[in-house]
């Protein structure tokens, strides 16, 4: 039944023997064998999901429709392709039926212009709460996906980066889940084109429009070059200094690792900044900025350099969570700082849910 599926570029392999016998036992409603199945294909499917809807939380309802529609149709699965394939086909349909009842997400810097804050020092204004924000990528959910394929443009790592995901979410629909498949998965066109139903000349139609959008609106180099340039070392000192100018209170300190056109934007708040003089007032005129009352913690999101901020409790004094802060580096200098008020959503980036007094 399982036959010689195709691996995504073209070339035909045969399921290794274990997996055969799980697809066989999978098909005849053995449960256990179909989460074992699954099993090596959930992360990459996952975040998947998210490089289509820039949403943990979306990610993941697509990701449980994707195994429950799975499972209720493995029965006529008839090996024609690889289960992998097969997947992406239903993981990328059920993106595709999210993306056309959801809003677009996006980030600050492409909902408004910059604020300007001198006008209302340290007022980020009123929280918007629809789901219009991209939210950060727990590393706990990058697992390494298989050897990608000629056509593969993107390492795993790159594909979950801030800026390529936000441009992404300016793609229509078709586009991006043709980039995706294509040059971050490393399906071959034809297979790509089966997998979204449609044929390799509209694949690659679809294919040049992405790339200009991409081009446009993603910074060179990644995020990921420019870390393996600066090394481990590198990378260390420059999360510790930003720690410790926030458990300082020093503002000038922050400024100073800014490059001169950085940003710093704040989902939920649509205002946003840009340049050290504006950010630097923004956060003079924040009041518990100044008062001596954060932590921090190193962290790690969408594969870049994070820190977990916590501001102090007046009742208890203890430290309660309050921010992630994921920096987009140029050279060793910060070019955009986005701090997600994620709170309770900290232990997914393997921060303490409090630090104490």
């Amino acid at each position: 039944m399982t036959g010689r599926p195709d691996d995504g570029a073209g070339r035909m392999t045969r399921l290794p023997a274990e997996a055969d016998e799980l697809l066989a036992a999978a098909q005849q409603g053995d449960e256990d064998a179909y989460r074992q199945l699954m099993a090596p294909h959930r992360a990459e499917l996952h975040a998947h999901c998210y490089r289509m809807l820039g949403s943990t939380a979306d990610a993941e309802d697509a990701l449980q429709e994707t195994l429950l529609r799975a499972w209720r149709g493995l029965d006529r699965f008839q090996g024609r392709s690889s289960v992998r394939s097969w997947l992406y086909r239903i993981a990328t349909n059920a993106c595709l039926r999210l993306i056309e009842s959801r809003p677009t997400r996006v980030l600050p810097t492409d909902y408004g212009p910059a604020a300007d804050p001198q006008q209302d020092p340290g007022d980020p204004g009123v929280p918007v709460t629809e789901a219009v924000w991209i939210e950060p990528y727990p590393e706990q959910h990058l697992a390494p996906g298989p050897a990608l394929g000629p056509e593969g443009r993107y390492e795993q790592r790159e594909s979950v980066e801030l800026a390529f995901v936000a441009a992404l979410q300016h793609l229509p629909a078709g586009q991006r889940a043709a980039l995706i498949l294509r040059d971050v998965l490393g399906f071959s066109g034809a297979e790509t084109a089966r997998i979204l139903q449609t044929t390799p000349t509209s694949v690659y139609s679809s294919l040049q429009r992405a790339h200009k959008t991409v081009r446009e609106r993603v910074p060179h180099p990644s995020q990921q070059a420019t870390l393996r340039a600066l090394g481990s070392e590198a990378q260390r000192a420059i999360v510790s200094r930003y720690v410790q100018a926030w458990q300082r209170s020093d503002i000038a300190g922050i400024v100073r690792m800014l490059t001169d056109d950085a940003t710093l934007s704040m989902p939920p708040f649509p205002v946003w900044f840009r340049g050290p003089d504006a950010i630097g007032a923004f956060f003079a005129g924040h009041a518990r900025v100044a008062q001596n009352r954060w932590r921090a913690v190193p962290a790690v999101a969408n594969a870049q350099l994070a820190a977990g901020l916590y501001l102090a409790d007046d009742a208890c004094g203890a430290f309660d969570p309050h921010s992630l802060s994921v920096l987009t580096l140029r050279g060793d200098q910060v070019a955009a700082v986005t701090a997600f008020f994620v709170p309770d959503s900290f232990a997914l980036f393997g921060l303490p849910p409090t630090l104490p007094a």
